[in-house]
């Protein structure tokens, strides 16, 4: 989750890992929001950069909750990960249990959410679409 960049660059340096995905929860300034708790938003960009530079295959994505994300909170996460390779923005999928203040956004959401990424992020897609 990109909390602990001292661990990723001691994995990154072993030249064991091969692949890392990385789920961004949110622009910067909506991570509170979507974690629950107060973070250093400054780890999780240094883990971002430390992907970014590592020669390492990796991918970002984000689990799109409506509630939690707006439009505007993927316009920020597309600018903090403009040219990246891989990013995906995922479909939430409500268990029954997880969030009390969250759903799905609906395919045509789903798809305007990522009009707005690929602007940044030319080879984004979706996963978890019906």
């Amino acid at each position: 989750n990109g909390s602990m960049p001292d661990r990723l660059k001691a994995l990154r340096d072993t030249g064991l890992i091969d692949y890392v995905a990385m789920d961004v929860k949110s622009s910067p300034e909506g991570y509170a929001l979507a974690t629950g708790v107060e973070i250093d938003i400054n780890k999780y960009k240094e883990s971002v950069d430390i992907l970014r530079q590592s020669g390492v295959d990796h991918e970002f994505r984000t689990t799109a909750v409506k509630g939690i994300h707006t439009p505007a909170d993927f316009e920020k996460i597309g600018q903090w990960l403009q040219g990246c390779e891989h990013y995906y923005i995922q479909r939430f999928v409500d268990s029954g249990n997880l969030l009390d203040k969250g759903d799905a956004f609906d395919e045509d959401e789903m798809r305007d959410l990522l009009s707005i990424i690929k602007k940044y992020i030319p080879h984004a897609q979706l996963r978890g679409q019906n």
